[in-house]
């Protein structure tokens, strides 16, 4: 399939892609047409006998076991804070009542 100024005018209107520099119409030209030419090129690969692949692998849900462990306590959490109470982490307000 060969691109022309026409398809790449369509397709840059459906992607809202301002190609109005000639310089970069060119150039986005020539790399569209490559990626086409490439894809051309594996229609030619025989496949006769290759099954379609839908999954990278044969594992099924490979999980690792949830347990729930404490790994820091709430002291040490809070001792590198800047700013803070005996209890919480203290933060600028971010939500306005407006």
């Amino acid at each position: 399939m060969k691109l022309d100024e026409t398809t790449l005018d369509r397709i840059a209107e459906l992607a809202r892609l301002d190609v109005s520099d000639p310089a970069r119409r060119a150039e986005l030209l020539k790399d569209m047409q490559r990626v086409l030419d490439f894809v051309e090129k594996l229609n030619e690969v025989d496949t006769t006998g290759v099954e379609p692949l839908i999954f990278m692998t044969d594992e099924v849900n490979v999980l690792r076991e949830d347990v729930a462990e404490r790994t820091i306590t709430h002291e040490d959490a809070l001792r590198n804070a800047p700013v803070k109470d005996s209890d919480y982490f203290k933060v600028p307000k971010v939500v306005d009542k407006g």
